[in-house]
């Protein structure tokens, strides 16, 4: 999967929390949001403030779809909440390989 397939990906599938998202689809999605990030705040803090909602709620389903795939629940993208352990559990998480079999359907 390319940077642009994994963004046209990501956001044709903007609330989608059903399904599976690989690696690829996650990190370039994780690389897109931090580097136009950084753009928007160049350009000062009302850009700023509307890329990142604009890009919450497509962050969070592919979030929950990453999780998927590695056989947990989206629901586990709330450990955020907890500093450093929790964030840390689930970076690990979210770099493992996908697993099979998988409650959540095949890989796509």
């Amino acid at each position: 999967m390319t940077f642009g397939e994994s963004i046209r990906i990501c956001f044709s599938k903007y609330a989608a929390f059903n399904g599976r998202a690989s690696r690829p689809e996650f990190w370039w999605w994780c690389l897109f949001t931090v580097l136009a990030g950084l753009a928007a705040r160049v350009l000062g803090e009302a850009p700023s403030a509307l890329f990142s909602l604009a890009t919450l709620l497509p962050s969070l389903a592919v979030g929950a779809r990453r999780l998927h795939d590695t056989n947990r629940s989206g629901w586990l993208q709330l450990l955020w909440l907890i500093p450093l352990v929790g964030w840390i559990l689930v970076i690990v998480w979210l770099a493992q390989e996908a697993r099979e079999p998988n409650r959540f359907g095949s890989a796509a």
